[in-house]
């Protein structure tokens, strides 16, 4: 029997336990027990926190898996490279884990490459605004270790430098924040699989976001729009940046705005899957590559397979905040149901401000034969 160890269980990570045993693995799933999906798809259940690396480590040498892995979440992939290194299978190293998941870090690996990079420093709970009077404002605070929009902050005076530093440190796993000058222009990402090294290129991805302060995904749209002499450029740009960070395994999900002369700013590079469906989903629907199988593919040493199969769409998701935004999906299923590809379970809709991605009431998703098209239906 083929078995496959799954780092992470929520609604994100299904896709990737049902794309396993469709693929004959038998599914070993690891998660702290709270109710998610995965505990029920998976063949094999532990709850066991994704951090617990070395507990989940002496599982797995009695498990003997062809491979580990996980979408979606840089805390995953921690333990996932750890535990995959440990077992002697396909993986990025330890040092591309330690810089693709911290922000400062990453800045200095892009800097030490050459890849232009806005003015940044370090942040602890007790750092003085004075320490970045030499940036140009606005610039960004956000913790140096999380994802999902978690802690982020636009900073337009420095009198506020204490409560966004204070909330960027809170929601920071080592307690330091990043600060940056402020990148300007549309923002979108590039989706990439890299198999020994080699990068392809897969999608670009259209993100539209609450903006400042917080910048929370309200949905994404894919193709993105951008021209194909655009989408060389951001190729050669997000390679380079793979590069940087000793990407060689796996997904990668690369964050970037596009400046009014087509310059390509780098925000970040996760050297995982694009959360928020944006691989899971959106890139099949879109492209008709499989993302999820290359994933479990390169996982276990194999070449990821590069053709599409089915007609490419354009493929969008739309996320809940208020009452208001399920009025795009109402007017969906009346006018064109076909359209639907999958709506998540809704959370009760309470009053008060969503801070961060894991505080959003729930999303669906759907295929259009324009942009214009989707565009309209969800309300982008």
């Amino acid at each position: 029997m083929k078995r496959i160890v799954v780092i992470g269980a929520n609604s994100f990570q299904n896709p990737l336990i049902l794309k396993a045993k469709e693929m004959g693995y038998e599914t070993h799933v690891f998660a702290w027990k709270d109710g998610s999906v995965g505990e029920r798809t998976a063949d094999v259940f532990y709850p066991v926190s994704i951090v617990e690396k070395d507990t989940i480590l002496e599982q797995c040498r009695r498990i003997c898996p062809d491979a580990v892995v996980s979408i979606g979440s840089d805390l995953a992939m921690l333990t996932v490279n750890y535990v995959a290194k440990e077992l002697g299978l396909p993986c990025n190293s330890m040092e591309c884990t330690r810089i693709s998941t911290n922000k400062y870090e990453m800045r200095k690996a892009f800097q030490a490459a050459g890849l232009a990079v806005p003015h940044f420093g370090e942040a602890v709970w007790d750092t003085r605004a004075e320490s970045f009077r030499n940036f140009s404002l606005p610039v960004i605070v956000k913790p140096t270790d999380r994802s999902g929009s978690r802690g982020i902050t636009k900073l337009e005076r420095w009198e506020d430098f204490p409560q966004a530093a204070a909330f960027a440190v809170e929601n920071s796993f080592e307690k330091k924040a990043i600060v940056e000058e402020y990148l300007t222009g549309e923002e979108y990402s590039c989706e990439c699989i890299s198999f020994q090294g080699r990068h392809y290129f897969l999608a670009l991805t259209k993100k539209y976001t609450t903006g400042a302060p917080h910048f929370i995904e309200t949905g994404h749209l894919e193709p993105s729009g951008l021209s194909s002499a655009q989408a060389e450029k951001v190729k050669v740009e997000v390679f380079r940046a793979l590069d940087a960070l000793k990407v060689e395994n796996g997904a990668s999900h690369t964050e970037f705005r596009l400046g009014e002369r087509d310059e390509i700013k780098i925000i970040e590079v996760g050297a995982r899957m694009g959360g928020d469906c944006i691989g899971s989903d959106l890139v099949k629907l879109s492209t008709g590559f499989d993302y999820v199988r290359m994933v479990i593919d390169t996982a276990c040493g194999k070449e990821p397979n590069l053709k599409p199969d089915g007609k490419p769409r354009t493929a969008g998701i739309r996320f809940v905040f208020r009452e208001q935004d399920l009025e795009p999906l109402e007017r969906l299923k009346r006018e064109l149901p076909e359209s639907i590809c999958f709506v998540s379970e809704m959370e009760e809709i309470r009053p008060g401000a969503v801070t961060d991605s894991s505080a959003r009431f729930g999303y669906y998703i759907a295929a259009f034969d324009s942009a214009e098209q989707a565009k309209e239906y969800l309300a982008l």
